[in-house]
């Protein structure tokens, strides 16, 4: 049956999944804060500053109006990248709690608060209160691969069963195969922790070091991702699924990865925060403090982690930091 579905962020991923939504019988509203952006989608049916070349969807419709963007949805999608969620929020909370019943919600964003180590469905609780459900959508999704419908597999999770097989019922298609969890805490954290694996992938293939030690950093990424899922009372099960290992072989192996560009630009010698101005919304910049952080409150090892946040924001040469990686004292696997 044919949803009314709010989408918040325009973004190349927000803009790829209501596109999708749309061309599944959704009715469609994507909330957009450049009014180019807009415009763009209304009268060109494009999003040229974030997902250019790809035709959308005629009856998917645009505006910068929040309370226009909502009214009368089945439920909301958000797409805000993880350092603006919580701002974008408390924007949005006027407008929610007038709205004339309650409305579930579904992030699609990857990453964790810095402040609070906070996933995206926690903060978007806090902010917008009585959420009737949340759900959260993480996968080896592609957007620029997605948008051009190559086939495609992730996973939805939430509490509310009900609600998660709604919007599988909402996003599954020909070419987007759509499964359900229950493990909201494993999902999230998994989706962010491998935005940091592939910063460090990309360093590794900047390095040239090769197909092996490759697959040795993935393999030990499991590892550290498992150590911190767990330790958020998340499923270590999840790791093993499309949000685990699925999502950190696609985004470690591609160049549509932003992560895994930017990890590219690092093992040149650039300064991620000075000189990579084009990779803004990469969100393994800022969820690498973010892991760190909270891998420190809850006093777990995450070392590949730790490497990368050295060479991010305390300069710390590329090679080296492997060289430390490579000479941590002898243990069993």
């Amino acid at each position: 049956m044919s949803k009314r579905i709010a989408v918040i962020g325009a973004g190349a991923w927000g803009t790829t999944l209501a596109n999708l939504l749309s061309k599944n019988g959704n009715q469609v509203c994507i909330w957009a804060k450049e009014k180019e952006v807009v415009e763009s989608i209304n009268f060109s049916h494009e999003n040229t500053h974030y997902l250019p070349n790809i035709e959308l969807s005629e009856s998917l419709s645009s505006t910068d109006d929040f309370s226009l963007a909502i009214d009368s949805v089945d439920f909301i999608l958000i797409a805000v990248p993880s350092r603006w969620m919580r701002v974008t929020m408390k924007e949005f909370s006027s407008c929610y709690t007038k709205s004339s019943s309650p409305i579930p919600i579904l992030t699609v964003t990857k990453g964790l608060e810095i402040e609070t180590g906070k996933r995206m469905s926690e903060i978007i609780a806090e902010e917008l209160k009585n959420i009737p459900a949340i759900a959260a959508l993480s996968g080896p999704n592609l957007a620029p691969e997605i948008a051009k419908e190559l086939p495609a597999a992730t996973t939805i999770a939430s509490n509310d069963l009900k609600f998660a097989e709604e919007l599988q019922s909402a996003f599954a298609n020909s070419y987007f195969r759509v499964y359900t969890s229950s493990d909201i805490i494993g999902l999230e954290t998994c989706g962010a922790v491998k935005n940091v694996i592939a910063i460090a992938a990309g360093i590794s293939e900047g390095l040239h070091f090769g197909d092996s030690a490759r697959a040795a950093l993935l393999t030990r990424a499991v590892t550290e991702i498992s150590r911190l899922v767990a330790a958020c009372d998340g499923s270590t099960l999840t790791v093993a699924g499309l949000s685990g290992i699925g999502d950190l072989i696609a985004t470690c192996s591609s160049n549509l990865s932003r992560n895994h560009r930017v990890g590219l630009a690092l093992a040149k010698g650039e300064d991620c925060h000075a000189g990579l101005k084009t990779q803004e919304i990469a969100e393994g910049v800022p969820t690498t403090e973010a892991v760190i952080n909270l891998a420190k409150k809850l006093e777990i090892e995450m070392p590949i982690c730790a490497e990368v946040y050295e060479i991010i924001f305390n300069n710390k040469d590329a090679k080296e930091a492997v060289s430390s990686l490579m000479s941590r004292s002898s243990k069993p696997e």
